[in-house]
């Protein structure tokens, strides 16, 4: 192993702004992450991305054309001595936190950067655990890109069906594009397929549990077995497969009531409303949290558009996120209800897409525990690569 600090491996450069750029294909970064597509770039090849201010877990490796803000800054290596990718890997293993520079805002200095210890094998060794670890990343990437396919798929069909009403009539053909009837509905404020209905989510599904949390006093409620959801659990997962926290089974047992069963509909109703996704697994979440235990299947996929296009919709409206919301509210939020052999069908056609999702997401977060767990002993010399 040879030592270096950073500086000696990198040059760090700014970010910049990005107001005068228009929309276009080559992404632009911040601190948080992808923020959007703009029409130039501030530098093309390979480069690791670090926070600024912010995020300073979110390292990121980008090998393409890209545009990074002021809070991202941009780092090019001397791949005389370290491989980009390989730098990548083992700054996202440090903890940053402690180099914060102590402003209200996280933030990272060019010069707290540069003075990072680091300890590297021979470029030949490096390149046996790029190999290694990129394999397990693009089989990720790729999970996630199939997953949100998939559910692109499912919810393409959702909205010909139950927002455009062109689902099949009676002769395959579309209904309200062959001239099918329509009447106004003054509760949606819309017309809806003659026959059809407005209800709530607790009359098509009576069964809404909102989440509680164990005492925190007694520490040994936590750190056992069973899930214990929370918001940034669900955030920008279709299926929940891991958690922050877990319970113990005494602590769960404190509550038995709030036991979800696998498949139900986790809502977040407070803090940040409108995140749904499925439990997995047996599991409790906490009290931000409303979620829907369907006793019919059919009504689960369908329902997780719905309540997803409520909030949607709601913000659009308000232009911002709006109140929280108790069982209630959002037991009464007001939907559409369609026969029940339409959300049969509905639901025959994208059972098999979430179901592929679904096993892409277990897949991932155990491709993700494998290669979070080997990559340390790789990059130590406890494990190595013929």
């Amino acid at each position: 192993m040879n030592s270096y600090k950073l500086k000696d491996l990198t040059t760090i450069f700014n970010g910049t702004t990005y107001a005068h750029l228009g929309i276009g294909d080559i992404p632009l970064y911040g601190s948080g992450g992808l923020m959007g597509y703009v029409d130039d770039a501030l530098y093309e090849g390979e480069a690791v991305l670090l926070p600024r201010k912010g995020t300073l877990n979110n390292i990121m490796y980008v090998c393409s054309k890209f545009w990074t803000v002021d809070t991202m800054y941009y780092a090019k290596t001397n791949e005389k001595l370290v491989l980009s990718y390989y730098l990548y890997c083992y700054l996202s293993l440090l903890d940053l936190a402690h180099l914060d520079s102590g402003s209200t805002l996280p933030s990272m200095t060019k010069t707290a950067y540069n003075d990072i210890d680091v300890h590297l094998p021979s470029i030949k060794v490096q390149a046996k655990i790029v190999a290694v670890t990129r394999s397990l990343d693009k089989k990720i990437k790729l999970n996630n890109r199939i997953n949100a396919e998939l559910e692109a798929m499912a919810k393409t069909l959702y909205d010909y069906w139950f927002v455009q009403f062109d689902f099949p009539d009676a002769n395959g053909k579309p209904y309200k594009t062959s001239g099918g009837e329509m009447v106004y509905n003054p509760t949606l404020k819309r017309e809806i397929p003659e026959g059809w209905s407005d209800s709530t989510i607790g009359e098509i599904e009576s069964n809404i549990v909102t989440g509680k949390t164990p005492s925190r006093d007694n520490s040994e409620y936590f750190g056992g077995e069973i899930p214990f959801i929370t918001i940034g659990d669900i955030r920008g997962n279709t299926y929940i497969v891991s958690t922050e926290e877990t319970l113990t089974v005494e602590g769960a047992a404190t509550q038995m009531s709030k036991f979800l069963p696998e498949d139900s509909i986790c809502v977040t109703c407070i803090a940040s409303p409108g995140l749904v996704g499925f439990v997995t697994t047996p599991a409790q979440t906490n009290q931000q949290i409303n979620s829907v235990v369907c006793s019919n299947d059919f009504n689960k996929y369908y329902l997780y558009f719905a309540i997803k296009g409520y909030f949607e919709g709601a913000k659009a409206k308000t232009g911002n996120t709006f109140a929280n919301m108790n069982k209630g509210d959002f037991s009464s939020i007001n939907i559409l209800e369609p026969p029940s052999r339409k959300l049969e069908l509905y639901y025959s056609k994208v059972d098999p897409l979430f179901k592929r999702i679904k096993s892409n997401s277990l897949e991932t977060f155990q491709l993700t525990q494998l290669r979070d767990w080997l990559l340390p002993m790789l990059m130590n010399g406890q494990v190595t690569v013929k």
